[in-house]
């Protein structure tokens, strides 16, 4: 394997793009924050990516200490990829750059992949600004269910796929557009509950906070 290549910049920002400046790297980063992951779960929810770039950027990214490898004890005996420290404190980067990009996010185009949990983030954001606490919070989507912990940091899931496994103290059922206008700051999940776009079951502290907003 040919070395990466690098900036060769004495500066923070370029040392940080040499790391995961490369395609796909960062979406690999924004998968890893439901926890561990199969190869072929990642190769399924990243729809365009190729076996070999996939491959290759998981090896990248154990070598920068951004990911380990390891292996599931029995029944499972699995390989799963899961984020180091390092790889964890990508968060607020991912974060910060789904606000940057959220104008870009007009209607969807007819060739656009779409995964419930890419909205996971957006999301979090919204709880957290409408006062909805650290409790974890099911999203019921078209596109599928996922649950997300707002007050996690990085270093356990950021969200998961399916229900809460141990209960949620809300949920939450809306449409993509919506979710969109929510990452793009055009309406608020306060506002959005209370037009009606949001439909909020639960009694929990999230529950509360979005209902009487």
């Amino acid at each position: 394997m040919p070395p990466r290549r690098s900036y060769d910049q004495y500066c923070s920002a370029a040392r940080a793009l040499d790391a995961v400046g490369d395609r796909w790297t960062l979406l690999i980063v924004r998968e890893l924050l439901a926890g561990p992951r199969r190869y072929t779960d990642l190769h399924a929810d990243l729809p365009g990516v190729s076996t070999d770039v996939l491959a290759s950027r998981l090896k990248d990214m154990e070598q920068g200490g951004l990911a380990t490898r390891r292996r599931l004890p029995p029944p499972g005996a699995a390989y799963v990829y899961e984020l180091t420290p390092r790889g964890c404190a990508l968060l607020p980067v991912l974060e910060a750059l789904g606000v940057w990009g959220a104008g870009e996010l007009g209607e969807r185009r007819p060739t656009d992949a779409v995964r419930a949990h890419w909205f996971a983030l957006p999301l979090r954001r919204a709880l957290r600004e409408a006062g909805a606490g650290e409790e974890v919070v099911e999203v019921g989507l078209d596109e599928g269910e996922f649950h997300l912990h707002a007050g996690a940091d990085g270093r356990e899931p950021v969200y998961g796929d399916g229900p809460a496994p141990r209960g949620a103290g809300a949920r939450i059922v809306l449409d993509a557009p919506t979710c969109a206008a929510i990452g793009r700051g055009e309406l608020s999940l306060r506002d959005a509950v209370r037009d009606g776009r949001v439909e909020v079951t639960g009694e929990g502290t999230a529950a509360k906070a979005l209902r009487e907003g």
